[in-house]
């Protein structure tokens, strides 16, 4: 059952994270807005779902399957790749930053909700 839970989540998961992310237009080159907003939504919901240590069927499909498709680092190195590629040292690095710290500030804050 669990499977299935995590199957289902994972469907919707990704199915949002691509519609979020053609509706915000990444045009090539520009900073890496959709990826950076989609991942620090994903934190903070995350951390919500943990601290408020919900039953194991809803954070199957929400915490695993929904927020693990819906979130994307692999996106994200990829785009640091090519933002270095593109000589674009401050962008990469401003994404990077934001990325880690605004993430762990996101899903400290969905903790402390959650709790």
């Amino acid at each position: 059952m669990t499977f299935l839970l995590v199957a289902a989540g994972g469907f919707f998961g990704a199915s949002a994270r691509y519609y979020l992310s053609k509706k915000m237009k990444l045009t090539k080159g520009s900073f890496p807005v959709p990826t950076l907003f989609i991942n620090l939504v994903g934190s903070f919901l995350l951390g919500i779902i943990i601290g408020a240590s919900t039953p194991s069927g809803i954070s199957s499909f929400f915490g695993i399957g929904f927020l693990g498709s819906f979130t994307t680092y692999s996106t994200f190195m990829v785009e640091n790749v090519q933002l270095m590629i593109e000589g674009k040292w401050k962008s990469m690095l401003t994404y990077s930053c934001l990325s880690y710290l605004a993430g762990i500030f996101f899903a400290f804050i969905g903790f402390l909700i959650g709790t």
